[in-house]
């Protein structure tokens, strides 16, 4: 069959999609049709979707101090983001014991996990910035003194991973409990001490005061650390699960840099240069905190390889 010009098609199958729309035989919209389905109209004893998670009481949990519109984003943009900390907590609690017990398999699987939540993270900070500095300014002063530095959950957060400051905790002594549950882990060994002690066990000369030390204090970085490191990169098949654990931290410090980074412009373009409402310096402050590396030889190492 010749096929006809490209000029000649092209009439043609406008004409033919004309006929389409202009089809009577356009359906008509209806329900959907459940009496194919075994929908559970009766939950009789059973807990319904609500119930099991608890919406009434997450969903009255919003608590606005002003009249504003924009103050219930402003709530539900904190709240959200403290339900991602919660998991974030909960995966790198598990992750950490993993790691102490030699099973890195499932420690992979949760670190991706955490890596995901974070991106949720820092999009977050994209949806708080469509608020303008004049509707945060109609209620902003409301707030008190209170602000995400006084976080409990994201104090955690930084504990776990390796960034231990004890003089952060005293804003909680206020809340018993809070302060107990962050006390305890200031005092624990973190998901990079940890891993420094799997090293160990594999067998790579880690100093033993990396191993039994006061884990409230700040880690320091060690040339020692840093060879074991560089031992792992230069021998990736041999250490492959090692290599893994050592990329899935880099992700997961590089996000924790990128959740940073995120906060401290949104902040800078909704209350420019001004001091936070928990007292710290606002821009300047989050800006120090850039600095800050949670595993700083798996940082320095990529310059000598």
């Amino acid at each position: 069959m010749t096929r006809p010009p490209a000029a000649q098609t092209l009439p043609f199958i406008c004409h033919f999609s004309l006929r389409i729309m202009s089809s009577s035989d356009t359906p008509t919209r209806r329900p959907v049709d459940f009496s194919d389905e075994q929908v559970h109209w009766d939950l009789g004893e059973s807990q319904s979707y609500g119930e099991y998670l608890a919406l009434n009481q997450i969903l009255s949990a919003q608590r606005p101090v002003s009249f504003e519109h924009d103050e219930m984003l402003f709530i539900i943009i904190h709240q959200a983001s403290e339900l991602w900390m919660k998991l974030c907590l909960h995966e790198l609690t598990a992750a950490r014991e993993h790691i102490r017990r030699d099973d890195l398999g499932p420690s992979f699987k949760m670190l991706a996990r955490v890596s995901k939540i974070q991106q949720q993270l820092v999009q977050s900070w994209d949806v708080l910035a469509t608020m303008t500095p004049a509707e945060y300014s109609l209620f902003r002063n409301q707030l008190g003194r209170s602000s995400g530095f006084q976080s409990v959950q994201y104090r955690m957060l930084e504990f776990i991973i390796g960034n231990k400051n004890a003089d952060t905790i005293e804003v909680h002594r206020r809340d018993p409990k809070a302060y107990e549950d962050l006390q305890r882990a200031l005092q624990s060994p973190s998901i990079y001490d940890e891993t420094l002690r799997l090293l160990s066990r594999r067998g790579f000369e880690i100093p033993g005061e990396y191993l039994d030390r006061d884990w409230s204090q700040p880690y320091q970085p060690s040339k020692q650390v840093a060879a074991a490191w560089l031992s792992v990169y230069h021998s990736v098949e041999d250490n492959w699960d090692l290599y893994d654990l050592a990329e899935k931290l880099v992700d997961l410090d590089h996000k924790f840099q990128l959740w940073r980074f995120s906060h401290m412009k949104t902040v800078e373009r909704i209350i420019g240069y001004k001091r936070g409402t928990g007292g710290t310096g606002g821009v300047s402050y989050l800006t120090k905190a850039l600095e800050l590396r949670f595993f700083p030889e798996l940082w320095t190492i990529r310059t000598s390889m």
